[in-house]
């Protein structure tokens, strides 16, 4: 089984000085107790500081057999799915593996998650993620959902079950021939948020299972990521509405939950416009100047469903 290693990148310059020397030895050290080769991909979504010039010269430094160093650049920024579609493109293993740049693995975290994938119906795995928050560590990693006024709500579930709704894209392994046959990330998501959710549901209703792995362990420094030094909380928000929206109209077919949509959303934009909430209204707005290009990822992955939104959903609701 072969392993590719992806860290998509965007103006983190500070964070790969500091991280990419760690992930680096990790690797090395997996490589040399299973005797074999990793490939470790990183991939530019068209930076503007100094990371393409650290990329290069950490490529010529590195001389070790155990990591096959591959770097990709885009002349302009895209987004995350973006990137990370583009770093799958260039990848060779049978299993990738996405790190973010605020991520920096534990050594031994590999092998846990590859042992999943004897079982050929197993997408993706997650890790457990030791989330850096407010100085303090928050331990991560197993989603939940349930479907509340018309919308999927997201949420953390018990790290104690090994099942979740979706497998983060800031550090899961994912099986890349079901990658391809799935579409990969969904790039109207761009520029970030619920991409990693919506791949795993779109698994799930394929008839993948997504499954979390509590040994196998990552620091996250959520706090030192781009979007959270670089985009405004605002903005965040906004986005991550506008792609919940999105989100139920590319991938949810059961009548009743459609129903249920329709009919909530104007309530829920009269209550917004009243109490003077312009994120939810925002979001709505931007989300709407997608739909057409939302349609076209709708027909496309209808094609793919096989198991209803209720299963699934009934699944996850705890």
């Amino acid at each position: 089984m072969k392993i590719s290693i992806i860290i998509p990148n965007y103006n983190g310059e500070s964070l790969l000085k500091r991280n990419l020397p760690r992930v680096v030895s990790v690797l090395n050290d997996f490589a040399q107790k299973n005797k074999t080769q990793v490939q470790l991909v990183v991939t530019d979504d068209g930076s503007k500081d100094q990371s393409a010039k650290i990329l290069n010269e950490y490529r010529e430094k590195s001389v070790d057999g155990g990591v096959k160093f591959t770097i990709g650049f885009r002349e302009k920024n895209g987004g995350f799915s973006s990137n990370v579609n583009f770093g799958v493109s260039l990848a060779t293993g049978d299993i990738v593996v996405l790190l973010n740049t605020d991520v920096i693995p534990d050594k031994g975290f590999l092998e846990p998650l590859l042992g999943h994938f004897d079982d050929e119906d197993v997408f993706a795995v997650g890790c457990m993620d030791k989330s850096v928050e407010g100085g303090k560590i928050v331990l991560r990693g197993r989603g939940v959902g349930e479907w509340t006024n018309g919308f999927l709500q997201h949420k953390e579930g018990n790290l104690e079950k090994a099942d979740t709704l979706w497998v983060s894209g800031g550090s899961g392994a994912f099986r890349r021939d079901v990658w391809g046959k799935l579409g990969g990330l969904s790039e109207i998501m761009n520029p970030f948020y619920w991409e990693d959710v919506d791949l795993s549901y779109r698994a799930w209703k394929a008839g993948y299972r997504m499954v979390f792995e509590k040994k196998s362990t990552v620091v996250h420094e959520h706090e030192e990521g781009v979007i959270k030094k670089t985009t405004t909380p605002e903005r965040v928000k906004v986005t991550a509405l506008r792609n919940q929206f999105i989100f139920v109209w590319i991938n949810i077919t059961d009548t009743g939950l459609l129903l249920n949509h329709i009919i909530s959303l104007p309530i829920q934009l009269i209550k917004a416009f009243v109490r003077g909430d312009k994120v939810f209204l925002k979001g709505f707005i931007f989300a709407l100047k997608r739909l057409p290009r939302a349609m076209g990822y709708r027909e496309r992955n209808k094609k793919l469903f096989r198991v209803t939104d209720q299963k699934i959903l009934k699944q996850f609701s705890d």
